[in-house]
């Protein structure tokens, strides 16, 4: 079993990235999940979810820029970062709910 995120980088303030998380192993094409930051010197921060029916929930720091989805045919999860500030600079996760499974992590490095 595998979760793996990728699609992080380094960009300065404005820009926009798209992270996916690619499960391998394990089906999450109707499955919850969540993406975390974990910030330099800090602890995991929630960004957002996406449910069961593909409903996207966020964090205040993230609503009306990020935006979360799934494609069930590729079994991943993308997180779409939009208009990207310095404070979202940190390792980026995502987190299976029905398997309580964390995958590898992606870093973002937002400069201003």
């Amino acid at each position: 079993v595998q979760l793996q995120a990728s699609g992080g980088g380094s960009v300065q303030a404005g820009g926009s990235l798209k992270l996916s998380c690619v499960a391998r192993g394990m089906n999450i094409s109707r499955d919850a999940a969540e993406w975390h930051r974990q910030g330099p010197g800090t602890g995991r921060v929630w960004i957002a979810t996406i449910n069961r029916e593909g409903v996207g929930t966020y964090s205040g720091s993230s609503a009306g820029r990020f935006s979360v989805s799934r494609d069930g045919a590729k079994n991943t999860v993308h997180l779409q970062m939009n208009n990207l500030k310095p404070e979202d600079t940190g390792v980026y996760s995502c987190f299976l709910i029905a398997y309580n499974f964390w995958g590898q992590g992606t870093q973002v490095t937002v400069s201003s």
